[in-house]
């Protein structure tokens, strides 16, 4: 999911809203949809992909069609969904990119929708078709902007995956847009703004644009193009600027504070390519912190990623005793382990134990259990948590303190977690991914947009970030030397 995802969720909420109020009262039969020979949504099955897609193809009616109908059919709360919402949010994004374009149509106006999923498919697909009969030239766009709000509707775990694109000179590990890391991260802004809190602040200084204008950990964001981050507590869609995708390319017009000298200043950051530093790029990194605590920072939960923890927990325990341990995982999130490497690592810390279940719409539950072959290390835990351990991250820290296998510090944790998701190749070679399962924790608690509260919170402020300080780390090891 991208960050315009997640600016047409917002978007577009209030008006799907006010859309579907009135079709939840009104019922009507609806007319069968025209249709060329060259549909092919009827005919197309929602599989997974076989090998490598081919090349994308313009979406379509048909191709909305196959990702509706797929959706019903397998994303967790398919059996229960009322199907209008997506609609809904579908005929808001239309309508929104008809106006970003000056092309308001008196044809645009929803139909009535009686809660028969195909028959509301139907009246949709009619008067869909009738609009963009009318604006040919933006056929594309707004099938595009269509599919997008369907997805976005469900939650912010379903994601269709198109027009992914590299920038020219792109090498492996090299970063693009403006070159910070703020305390709302990118996680949160695609998505995730409701768990944000003020204030915006760089955390850190990756390289490119914010680099070049001498940007510090601790700087506080007060403007985002004119437009404060946060109203009355509340985030607001302006974070997302922070964090520009390629090909995106507009400049970001930042208003700063510095604290500690009071100096208040604007910088325009273009977005572009940047070198990463290969140290951060690592998913494991460890080191021996008073002479007796392993330290392991963990970006991701990654395929083996467990058993890299542990060696390098095992080669920092070689030929001396260990206090204890402290995972860093603030940031961390799946990328192709999820729980497997999660109930892995759980093990190392207990046996015979439930770490998380996965359920479908009807409480059908599969519970997930530790694997007893991973050897007990025996040593105390402390892990540390923010708002960008996510998915798998939340999977180990929901375990570890329903479990009590240790201590959580920091702050809450994302509240983005659910099954495995499922890839869809779809009839314009593009991806819809959908879980079919929603996670509970071992005490069958809710984390998905909640989160997993720390035992102990000890949030960053501004001042650490400026002074280099980790309050957090601070009281980990504090509680290990107890």
């Amino acid at each position: 999911m991208t960050a315009f995802t997640a600016g047409v969720r917002t978007a577009t909420a209030a008006l799907a809203l006010l859309l579907l109020t009135p079709l939840l009262m009104t019922a009507c039969s609806a007319p069968a949809p025209p249709r060329g020979d060259t549909s092919t949504a009827a005919g197309t099955v929602c599989a997974p992909p076989q090998g490598a897609p081919g090349k994308e193809s313009a979406t379509t009616i048909d191709v909305i069609e196959q990702a509706y109908s797929c959706i019903l059919g397998n994303h967790h709360s398919g059996a229960t969904l009322d199907a209008r919402s997506l609609l809904a949010a579908g005929f808001a994004a239309l309508v929104q990119e008809l106006n970003r374009n000056g092309r308001d149509l008196p044809e645009a106006a929803v139909p009535a929708l009686n809660g028969d999923r195909k028959a509301d498919w139907a009246a949709f697909e009619t008067v869909y078709r009738k609009i963009t009969d009318q604006v040919p030239d933006l056929r594309d766009k707004l099938a595009v902007a269509t599919l997008e709000a369907i997805v976005a509707a469900l939650d912010h775990h379903a994601s269709w995956a198109h027009d992914v694109q590299q920038p020219p000179d792109y090498y492996d590990g090299d970063g693009y847009g403006l070159g910070l890391e703020a305390n709302v991260d990118a996680s949160q802004a695609d998505g995730n703004l409701d768990a944000a809190v003020p204030p915006l602040f760089v955390t850190s200084v990756q390289g490119g644009a914010a680099q070049a204008a001498g940007l510090r950990p601790g700087d506080v964001i007060e403007s985002i193009n004119g437009s404060a981050p946060f109203i009355d507590h509340k985030a607001t869609p302006a974070i997302t600027a922070l964090y520009p995708q390629y090909p995106q390319a507009r400049p970001v017009r930042l208003r700063l504070l510095r604290q500690g000298s009071g100096r208040r200043w604007s910088v325009t950051l273009k977005p572009g390519l940047y070198q990463r530093d290969l140290a951060a790029l690592q998913v494991v990194r460890s080191k021996l912190l008073d002479d007796d605590i392993a330290y392991v920072r963990v970006t991701g939960f990654v395929a083996d990623s467990a058993d890299r923890i542990l060696r390098s927990i095992s080669r920092l325990r070689k030929g001396r005793t260990l206090s204890g341990v402290v995972l860093d995982l603030r940031g961390a999130s799946s990328s192709g382990g999820g729980s497997t490497e999660a109930t892995r690592l759980l093990s190392a810390f207990a046996h015979g134990k439930i770490t998380a279940y996965h359920c479908t719409a009807d409480d059908t539950c599969q519970s997930l259990r530790t694997d007893d072959t991973v050897v007990l290390l025996g040593l105390p835990l402390v892990v540390l948590t923010d708002r960008g351990c996510a998915s798998a991250c939340e999977h180990f820290a929901s375990a570890v303190k329903d479990l009590r296998a240790g201590l959580l510090v920091g702050t809450r944790t994302a509240g983005m977690i659910t099954g495995p998701a499922q890839p869809y190749l779809l009839a314009d070679n593009t991806i819809l991914s959908l879980p079919d399962k929603h996670h509970l924790g071992p005490n069958r608690e809710v984390i998905d947009r909640i989160g997993v509260p720390p035992d102990h919170h000890v949030p960053l402020t501004p001042a650490d970030a400026a002074a280099g300080r980790d309050p957090a780390l601070a009281k980990a090891l504090t509680l290990l030397h107890k």
